[in-house]
């Protein structure tokens, strides 16, 4: 943890041009990411009984980070829930068999969502003090979060980082989920920052995507949902990939460092 105050020194001082950090939430803050998966696993098997919770799980992970439709259908046609799902239609006053899905597994979610104890379980430590020492150091910060607005109101406000973010941006926010930019480029204009000059923490494929095709640079801070297909994705160099929270620092001086060079040629 030392070596945060540091970090955020290089932020501030000498060439820099980094001046804005931007937080994904789920997988990056909290791991929430695992939550999720259970959620929708044990939705699927409601809809399907014969169904094998670990192998919803495993199949969510190449999931992660796409909206909750590419997510609920992705899965739907992997595990053929779409006849047990059209059969509920009316019971749940919906047009879609994915719709029936989504609301199946949001009262599971939901009911996770309720339990403080189980989300401050879930906090990635390391993460929410860099946030805390940026923000200390004069840093503007904002969260990029594919979640809706009431889901992440709400899992702040137990994490204690309601008033921790100068913006934030959820799902209601934009047209296009990521891996399309639109959610960030939002950001830099609410930040008044160029995409250029943001870091953005990241901790799946899809999320990366979008920083990167924003023209942000970026820390993937990998999970054991994320962490083999990040690295299998090529999307960045191995040493762009926080494997170990211990290795926290070292990445993400060395990812500005870079950013500096590049801006000084």
């Amino acid at each position: 943890m030392p070596r945060l105050w540091h970090l955020s020194a290089i932020l501030q001082g000498g060439a820099l041009v980094i001046l804005a950090v931007i937080f994904d939430l789920d997988g990056t803050l909290v791991e929430t990411e695992e939550l999720k998966a259970r959620s929708y696993a044990r939705a699927a098997i409601e809809l399907r009984p014969e169904l094998n919770e670990a192998e919803i799980i495993e199949a969510f992970k190449d999931l992660i980070g796409l909206s909750r439709q590419e997510v609920a259908v992705g899965l739907m046609q992997r595990f053929g829930l779409e006849e047990a799902a059209s059969a509920r239609m009316a019971e749940f006053e919906v047009d879609t068999p994915w719709q029936v899905y989504v609301q199946v597994r949001q009262r599971i979610y939901q009911a996770m969502l309720d339990d403080p104890q189980l989300l401050r379980s879930q906090m990635y430590p390391h993460n929410i003090a860099y946030l805390q020492e940026v923000r200390q150091k004069g840093m503007r910060t904002a969260l990029a979060s594919m979640s809706y607005r009431p889901q992440v109101k709400r899992v702040l406000g137990i994490l204690g980082l309601s008033d921790a973010f100068d913006f934030v941006a959820s799902r209601d926010d934009v047209e296009n989920g990521k891996p399309d930019p639109e959610i960030y480029f939002l950001v830099a204009r609410q930040l008044s920052v160029p995409p250029q000059d943001c870091l953005v923490l990241e901790d799946s494929p899809a999320g990366v995507k979008a920083a990167m095709a924003a023209g942000m640079s970026v820390v993937a801070v990998s999970t054991p949902f994320t962490r083999q297909r990040l690295y299998e994705s090529l999307l960045l160099p191995p040493q762009h990939i926080v494997g170990d929270p211990n290795e926290f620092p070292r990445v993400v001086e060395h990812i500005i460092a870079h950013h500096r060079h590049e801006r000084q040629e």
